[in-house]
């Protein structure tokens, strides 16, 4: 520890009183007749050393700030010719000596050769050194034993930076998140992604990738520049592109946890979510699902045997919304069902689940009979068809086809037999179309409320995910799975 150096301070008689503005300082004129205090320089240059030197940043000096003579070298001050003269400092004196350094200056440091002792020069170890500078010759082939030699060590290097490269590639694969991790595992495939295998994903990319060329982003569609995709950068490959996109809705991740995960911004997230659900509702919805009634009969399951025409299953699913701020709004999507203000949509499954028809969401307020008739599903039906639906769809002047639906008891005690046969193989059968709404939902993206911020899109969202059940699991029914010959 150091001994603080302290000044005992003695009143004066002097009505005048200056103070010294250096922190941690407290002389004052007023009680010590042996400091001198002084105004700061009119040099510019010298003035800005001296802020510098009592650390006193962004303060305003007035013709009436003092330094005492306490912080300056005792040969910076010149001290008076006479008695009733005043202390002067000499030109480009800067104050140096301060509380923090317990007024004392840091002692120069010696230079190597100073601070090192060498030892005389012995005339015979002069004399070899000349010796061996004069024999020496630089033209002369070097040892073959030394030349092997250090061959040796050069390989063996060589081949220990390619083993550490390996590493740190590995390691490198191994941190950053993407599709090649999983390659292994289906069954992270199919958390990750809801597709039930790594082949599954696979053709499912294969079928897409040819279409990438026209794929638009978001930055090109705000900009009005389509440029090929060679002369575009991207964060991320394509396939880890639509990895993430897959993630966002299976798990229903947060933009800013995929940002992180993916080692991006979370800006590039969104535009990605974006421009995939855009892509992949065009080029999924380009693909005609709705089956013909020759090819349904052609596969129809054996459990239809009784119900041979029938083309579509129909229900009708809703997705929890946030609910908007207008009184108006709110009374047009809150869903008595539910309880809540939801979005609305109409499924359609053929009688072998797979997805045949899937309409824009609506307001959760619109009825069965009203989705019907807006959906556009109304002309696809034909005389010849039949459709199979549940107890509350009331649609029979709507469509121009027959209708299986369970029977109503209107007004009786009880059903006959024959309808309670008939409403238990309906239902039966029904329930499979309540099963792929499942898969749908199954994407976790649809568990928690859906923003208003993303109403903009969620059509292309809710769309892919009821397409992409076509393409991630197998049969719904196994027992209807087509044997390999």
């Amino acid at each position: 520890m150091f001994c603080k150096k302290t000044f005992k301070f003695q009143r004066t008689d002097s009505t005048t009183a200056e103070h010294c503005c250096v922190p941690l300082c407290q002389a004052s004129s007023k009680y010590n007749k042996v400091l001198s205090f002084h105004t700061f320089p009119s040099d510019a240059e010298i003035r800005r050393k001296w802020l510098v030197a009592i650390r006193r940043d962004n303060f305003t000096v007035s013709p009436h700030t003092r330094v005492c003579s306490r912080h300056f070298k005792k040969e910076d001050v010149r001290e008076p010719v006479s008695e009733t003269g005043r202390r002067l400092l000499i030109k480009g004196a800067v104050p140096t000596l301060f509380a923090w350094n317990d007024f004392t200056l840091p002692t120069s440091r010696l230079g190597v050769w100073e601070r090192r002792e060498r030892p005389p020069p012995d005339d015979d170890t002069a004399g070899e050194e000349a010796d061996m500078l004069v024999d020496h010759d630089y033209a002369s082939a070097p040892d073959p034993a030394v030349v092997d030699l250090a061959f040796d060590d050069n390989m063996s290097l060589r081949e220990e930076i390619l083993k550490l490269k390996e590493q740190v590639e590995k390691l490198t694969m191994n941190q950053r998140f993407g599709i090649h991790r999983f390659v292994a595992s289906d069954k992270d495939i199919r958390f990750f992604t809801r597709f039930a295998s790594y082949d599954l994903l696979m053709r499912f990319w294969a079928l897409i990738e040819p279409s990438l060329p026209s794929m638009i982003s978001v930055t090109q569609a705000q900009r009005g520049t389509f440029t090929e995709p060679s002369s575009t950068t991207r964060s991320l490959q394509p396939i880890d592109e639509m990895f993430m996109f897959l993630n966002y809705l299976a798990l229903g991740s947060k933009q800013r946890d995929l940002a992180d995960r993916y080692g991006v911004h979370q800006s590039t997230v969104s535009r990605i979510i974006t421009s995939w659900s855009n892509f992949l509702y065009t080029v999924l919805g380009s693909v005609r699902i709705w089956i013909p009634e020759e090819k349904i009969r052609e596969h129809l399951p054996a459990e239809f045997k009784d119900y041979a025409d029938t083309t579509v299953i129909l229900d009708c699913t809703e997705l929890r919304c946030q609910c908007p701020s207008s009184p108006l709004l709110q009374s047009e999507m809150f869903s008595t069902y539910k309880s809540h203000c939801t979005l609305k949509g109409l499924l359609g499954v053929a009688p072998h689940v797979a997805v045949t028809f899937i309409s824009s969401l609506y307001a959760g307020s619109i009825s069965d009979k009203q989705i019907t008739r807006e959906s556009g599903i109304l002309s696809l039906l034909r005389p010849g068809m039949a459709i199979m639906v549940d107890r509350g769809f009331l649609v029979d002047d709507l469509v121009p086809c027959k209708i299986y639906r369970p029977a109503f008891l209107s007004g009786r005690s009880q059903m006959s037999a024959c309808e309670v046969r008939e409403t238990q193989a309906i239902a039966r059968l029904r329930v499979h179309v309540e099963r792929l709404i499942r898969r749908v939902k199954e994407h976790k993206f649809f568990d928690t409320e859906i923003p208003l911020r993303l109403f903009g899109n969620i059509n292309q969202l809710y769309a892919v995910a009821c397409l992409l059940t076509n393409y991630e699991n197998g049969p719904l029914v196994k027992a209807w799975a087509k044997k390999p010959e």
